[in-house]
């Protein structure tokens, strides 16, 4: 599991995740939540996730509020 912070959330349902070390923010979906709704997450909460490769690019997957 890597960690990082909600650096953004959009009314669509999915947001970015910054980490430490990247220039990139990493995009998840809300299909990506675990243990938490949408709707509680707030930038700058902390978060774990595991880093998978999808069509577009890199996401967060398993997003759990730590």
């Amino acid at each position: 599991m890597q960690t990082g912070t909600i650096a953004r959330v959009t009314d669509q349902g999915y947001g970015f995740i910054a980490r430490e070390g990247e220039e990139k923010d990493l995009f998840f979906h809300a299909n990506e939540l675990q243990n938490t709704q949408f709707n509680d997450l707030r930038e700058g909460d902390k978060v774990t996730f595991e880093v998978t490769e999808g069509p577009k690019g890199l996401n967060a997957t398993n997003v759990n509020k730590a």
